[in-house]
């Protein structure tokens, strides 16, 4: 059997910023996979506001998911086939909200995005497109938010924007940031940074002043 993490002990304080650093294959991915409910463990337990994140079936991770996280990845993940609007107002609607399209127009206000709002994924740049994404994320007012390599795609200029961008909503909202990257640069500015191993983690300095 292939062991992905391994013996992996982890508490997550409220509001903190934290970097997941090592090379590929060290767990990192994985790791946000579980502590996301996207993934259920071998063993061990999961914990998300006093929640037992693995106890929970399927449809109870989504609903969970759905009310406390929100999610950057490298490659974007919007449905080509929706407006920038429409990608930001769709976990409004999956949650049930009453007036999504408000909601998600001040999110993408908020990234600089409301003229973009009618383009379609294709129509937009690299950053547009990170942007719209971390529009779509911050929307529900997530309290913790994960970032899983939201620069890889982007260039340097590009990536510092959308970099201070999280950083600056993570202030604002008070949302929990846990963030996957190789940038030594963007590790630095989190509170904690944990280095995986191997599917461990092998170093947890304590948090930055």
């Amino acid at each position: 059997m292939l062991t992905i993490l391994d013996h992996v002990n982890l508490d997550v304080i409220e509001g903190e910023t934290i970097a997941i650093v090592g090379v590929s294959g060290a767990g990192k991915s994985t790791l946000l996979g579980l502590l996301a409910g996207l993934d259920v463990p071998s063993g061990g337990k999961v914990w998300l506001r006093k929640i037992e994140v693995t106890a929970l079936d399927e449809d109870g991770r989504a609903a969970l998911r759905g009310e406390n996280v929100g999610f950057v990845f490298q490659s974007f993940h919007l449905l080509p086939s929706l407006t920038a609007l429409e990608n930001v107002m769709l976990p409004l609607e999956l949650a049930g909200a009453t007036h999504p399209a408000g909601a998600a127009l001040a999110a993408l206000r908020t990234v600089g995005l409301e003229k973009r709002k009618a383009h379609y994924p294709h129509q937009l740049s690299g950053g547009e497109k990170q942007r719209v994404a971390i529009a779509r994320a911050f929307v529900v007012r997530p309290a913790l938010l994960f970032a899983d390599e939201p620069t890889g795609n982007l260039d340097q200029r590009t990536g510092e924007n959308v970099i201070r961008l999280l950083f600056e909503l993570n202030r604002e909202a008070g949302t929990t940031l846990l963030l996957v990257t190789h940038d030594v640069a963007i590790a630095s500015r989190c509170n904690r940074i944990l280095h995986m191993e191997a599917g461990r983690i092998i170093a947890a300095p304590e948090t930055n002043a």
